[in-house]
């Protein structure tokens, strides 16, 4: 959009007496900014998979109520267009602890309402996973979450969920854009809709509270595999920050139904905050997101740490080493240690169903596909955006006779059973922390298992790298960025003897060797996934919620000491011509 459009829309907004006084002053104050003028407007903020996500702010491109109202609106219509009955069933909404979530949410359910939708409203703060379960549990058509999930105070989102609990495909997404494109008059799908009171008054209106939270404990602890040995180990001291969001309570709750007795919150953090006071960045991606929950577990010598993010679908971790400091670990090696977990016991036990299957992401670790063959358990790879690990749960176990045991992506997402249908850190944290009772009784840490699993099935050096650039021209450059590497997608990387490239924008597979291409069973998807020799590899892509490239990298060996040289090359190599292209942070 050209700076002539943008400072158009500027002035719709600035101008218009229909947008509330604190928008127009916001707008008003900026007059002259050029750049921030165009960055605001440049665009309507973007609807897709997974919804809207973006700063919050006064503008076309920023989260407020006139986006969300539309988003909202948007949806309505693309519901409405299933009929009569999709309305009667209406949507689940639920909201995390950010700036704005309530607002947010209770105008996305009067828009609902007033559209003659039913909505299941959350009577108080919930988080991610039990919106997907609430969204299956009351037989809704879909779902909202208002969210920006691990991102910094100054955003907030809109997660939309299809019926079966996980979130749009690109279809529903689209459906949803193409409605969101017909509205025109944001300030009227306000002022048309009902009053928040009025709204609630109508039969359309059902809060969902300490009933729900019962069904959806009761679905979790059926995942539980070792409850014996938890009472043996009750007083265990465990140590859980939810970084001021929606894990608090359920979280505590489900782990006190275990047994548990002995559970420390990390007090700066427990109780909701949208401003993340001492957590800029709320994302347990991040050792140093621990820290605080780190130094609590020194003083209580506790076996493990665990963080959730705002929404409570991803969760880290941190053990202690022999000398007293702990060890953060990677979204993979949480990933492989519930994987071994759970499949392992379940064989031990007797009841790992035949045509068991797990799922993952095509840049996560790839030690997954060594530890689902040793258990002779099926292993789908899926792209990025656990809405296509949700896909695949529907397409081998709804529709077929598989047994879904587990999906992760490396990005700190997991999920146990089918009763939720996208990341889930609740029951994470239970499996976690039943497994640190399980180690407390063979006389280990979760560090020892994971070390016993890289011995068995190899040593791995994981890691992501993420590049920012934010703005309309840092847009334009991660899109430039990634057609130059498409326009010559081996260039500088001669020496990293690649065996495949697979482009899931061109659907193709090629085999270097052979120089041969096949065709890829897959969405599409703006991604780039590099394939050598044994089972290395890395994989490049845009983030569809944040500003920035992302670069996975893998490297397998008989020891971490060749895999650490490995990655050392490796990703030398490819950073050093992504970084050329991309050029030097403004």
């Amino acid at each position: 959009m050209s700076d002539t459009i943008a400072q158009k829309r500027y002035l719709d907004w600035a101008e218009n007496p229909s947008f509330d006084e604190g928008t127009r002053n916001e707008l008003k104050a900026i007059a002259g900014d050029k750049a921030q003028i165009e960055d605001r407007f440049y665009q309507d903020l973007q609807f897709g998979t997974a919804g809207l996500r973006g700063i919050m702010g006064a503008g076309s491109n920023r989260m407020n109520i006139y986006t969300v109202a539309r988003a909202a609106a948007g949806f309505a219509e693309s519901v409405k267009l299933q009929g009569a009955e999709a309305m009667r069933r209406g949507v689940a909404i639920s909201y995390d602890s950010r700036n704005n979530s309530r607002l947010f949410a209770e105008l996305t359910a009067r828009i609902f309402v007033s559209r003659g939708l039913s909505v299941h409203f959350s009577d108080e703060l919930r988080p991610v996973p039990l919106l997907s379960f609430a969204t299956r549990h009351f037989n809704c058509a879909g779902g909202v979450m208002i969210t920006a999930s691990h991102n910094p105070k100054e955003y907030n989102g809109f997660k939309a969920f299809a019926a079966d609990g996980a979130q749009l495909g690109p279809d529903a997404a689209d459906s949803v854009a193409a409605e969101m494109d017909k509205i025109t008059d944001l300030p009227g799908v306000i002022a048309g809709s009902l009053s928040l009171e009025a709204a609630r008054q109508t039969s359309l209106w059902q809060d969902m509270g300490a009933d729900l939270d019962a069904a959806y404990d009761a679905a979790l602890l059926q995942k539980s595999l070792q409850g014996n040995i938890v009472g043996e180990y009750a007083d265990l001291p465990l140590v859980y920050t939810p970084l001021y969001g929606t894990g608090n309570k359920p979280v505590r709750r489900i782990l006190k139904k275990c047994g548990f007795k002995n559970i420390h919150v990390v007090s700066e953090q427990e109780l909701p905050n949208g401003n993340f006071p001492t957590t800029p960045f709320p994302n347990p991606e991040l050792p140093e997101t621990l820290n605080l929950a780190i130094e609590l577990a020194k003083e209580l010598k506790a076996p493990l740490v665990m963080a959730t993010d705002p929404d409570a679908d991803r969760v880290g971790i941190a053990v202690p080493r022999e000398d007293g400091s702990y060890y953060t670990f990677l979204g993979n090696e949480i990933g492989i240690l519930l994987l071994d977990y759970i499949l392992s016991t379940k064989k031990n036990l007797g009841i790992l169903p035949e045509k068991s299957f797990v799922v993952s992401s095509i840049v996560s670790g790839r030690l997954t596909d060594r530890i689902c063959a040793a258990y002779d358990c099926d292993l789908y790879r899926v792209l990025t955006g656990f809405k296509f690990i949700a896909e695949a749960i529907h397409e081998h176990e709804d529709l077929a006779d598989g047994k879904f045991q587990f999906g992760y992506e490396e990005a700190f997402g997991y999920l146990a059973g089918s009763s939720v249908r996208d990341k889930d850190a609740i029951v994470s944290c239970m499996l976690l922390a039943e497994m640190a009772a399980v180690a407390a009784r063979d006389g280990e840490t979760l560090l020892d298992r994971l070390n016993r699993i890289y011995a068995s099935y190899g040593y791995a050096a994981e890691n992501t790298v993420s590049i920012v650039r934010e703005g309309k021209s840092g847009s334009e450059l991660i899109r430039n960025t990634m057609s130059e590497l498409r326009s010559d997608p081996f260039d500088k990387f001669h020496s990293l003897a690649i065996e495949s490239l697979s482009d899931f924008d061109k659907l193709i597979r090629i085999d270097v060797a052979g120089n041969e291409e096949t065709a890829l069973n897959y969405a599409r998807s703006n991604v780039l996934l590099y394939e050598m020799e044994g089972i290395d590899f890395f994989c490049i892509r845009p983030s569809g919620t944040e500003p920035k490239i992302k670069i996975y990298f893998g490297c397998y060996a008989d020891t971490q000491e060749e895999c650490d040289e490995k990655l050392r090359i490796l990703s030398a190599t490819v950073l050093d011509r992504i970084e050329g292209l991309m050029g030097a942070d403004a």
